[in-house]
């Protein structure tokens, strides 16, 4: 008798966002598989809780303590046949998670500590692409403590006359490390004291000539071999309509069809470019590939794309467009990754619009409401699923836990909710997020703008 039994394949979750709920909602799509996810998580998201076979809650945030490895690793262990692990946040890969688990034989979707300096040291990066002579580079300098008046010099005098300047904190500072000239400071002697402050928390930071274009996310899956882009994706950082206010993890974030209209097919072959080149240079120089998500923050400039940044791992929110818009097994893409089998694969996505926007707390983000109740209407988002055509809402739980005596929805403090319309048409996609925002009621609030033509006029405006 032949067994039409699927094959079971166990994955362990790491954290319990937006980014990691559409991760295991990808995974759980599988048609070759039974996934089975086991969670390490902080909260008691009950969206994500709901996708798990088993989870554990482990309250530290910080991950990157050697006693949290240790509770992770004792996690992974006590999962018979375990097959991989995949990795959301960026504070525990850049803190070596993913070595951690190798230890305990656990392979992860995932780049160990040294290939993740992409992300956790900006000043890595940066010198990589100066070494190896990759395109997309801004002038650029370091410094570190003990070099105050050197940094002060560079600041007010030096750079004067030749560039605006961005002031980055070298490490991981949850996407709130970036101040822009014009954006948060005006003059060069601002900008200068902002330095030294940051140098003097972090003893590292980086001074960059201000780019000047529109900015676009292209994610790319990569073994060290291979790399198989994503749709591009365009985020949305200020908390305010109009682009205004602090600057914070992600308000939301649009897609096309085909390509974000204020870009051309050469900004993306170069951004993939650069991406191809700095995977490399990234084994050449630590001694170990890269495998996992290589997520370039890009700018199209009057030279051509120019790399803002490189994130080890899916953005949130970008992930959030991207993953539901794969048709491949995620499954088999992350595996392929992690056995460097990506060139077996040829992957597919929907060629549809989408348009992020996340619900959240009054306050945020420097003063957030928390512990609040939120109310959900079922029935609305029910009628909003998608449909045979693939056109609908999606919706991620982030910063959100069920209260486990009243069960009732409470805030956690950061981005809570992102809802997701997916269409044929780009307007229509927006239509979908905004209607699905209306299910949700409590003290919240949201970027009216994101996917509005005002919006993105704006941004075919900075078109050079």
């Amino acid at each position: 008798m032949i067994s039409h039994t699927k094959p079971v394949k166990k994955i362990l979750l790491l954290a319990n966002g937006g980014r990691e709920h559409s991760i295991a909602k990808a995974l759980k799509k599988s048609q070759k598989y039974e996934v089975e996810i086991y969670g390490f998580f902080n909260a008691r998201n009950p969206k994500i809780i709901e996708l798990t076979t088993d989870f554990v809650i482990n309250t530290e945030r910080n991950f990157g303590e050697d006693t949290q490895f240790k509770a992770l690793q004792d996690f992974a262990q006590s999962i018979e046949g375990l097959d991989f692990a995949v990795i959301g946040p960026d504070d525990p890969i850049g803190a070596g998670v993913v070595d951690a688990l190798l230890e305990v034989g656990i392979q992860s979707f995932a780049p160990t500590r040294k290939p993740a300096q992409l992300e956790s040291s900006k000043g890595f990066t940066r010198s990589l692409l100066q070494k190896y002579d990759i395109q997309g580079n801004p002038e650029f300098r370091k410094f570190v403590t003990g070099e105050e008046s050197e940094l002060e010099q560079y600041c007010t005098t030096d750079i004067v006359k030749k560039y605006k300047f961005v002031v980055k904190d070298d490490g991981l500072c949850g996407g709130k490390g970036v101040f822009v000239q014009d954006d948060h400071f005006k003059i060069h002697e601002e900008g200068a004291k902002i330095a030294l402050d940051i140098l003097a928390k972090s003893g590292k930071i980086v001074i960059e000539e201000k780019l000047e274009g529109p900015e676009f996310s292209l994610l790319c899956i990569v073994d060290g071999k291979t790399i198989i882009p994503m749709p591009t994706i365009a985020d949305h950082k200020r908390a305010f309509d109009g682009d205004k206010g602090p600057n914070t993890g992600g308000m939301g974030t649009i897609s096309f069809p085909k390509k974000l209209p204020f870009i051309t097919d050469e900004n993306i072959k170069e951004a993939l470019t650069i991406t191809e080149k700095v995977m490399k240079a990234v084994e050449e120089e630590t001694g170990e590939r890269f495998c996992g998500v290589m997520y370039g923050g890009f700018m199209r400039t009057k030279t051509g794309s120019k790399l803002i940044e490189y994130n080890a791992r899916f953005g949130d929110p970008e992930a959030l467009n991207a993953l539901p818009l794969l048709q491949s097994d995620a499954v088999d893409l992350f595996e392929s990754a992690i056995h460097q089998k990506l060139d077996s694969m040829t992957v597919k996505y929907y060629n549809k619009a989408t348009v992020c926007k996340y619900l959240v707390p009054e306050g945020y983000p420097t003063n957030s409401v928390k512990h609040t109740t939120v109310t959900v209407n079922e029935d609305l988002l029910q009628s909003l699923q998608l449909d045979e055509n693939y056109n609908g809402v999606e919706v991620f739980y982030a910063s959100v836990y069920e209260d486990e005596k009243t069960g009732e929805l409470k805030l956690g403090g950061s981005r809570a909710i992102g809802v997701v319309g997916i269409h044929d048409d780009f307007r229509e996609a927006k239509k979908l997020a905004d209607k699905a925002i209306e299910a949700f009621s409590g003290p919240l609030f949201y970027r009216k703008d994101i996917g509005s033509e005002e919006l993105l006029q704006k941004r075919m405006e900075m078109v050079v």
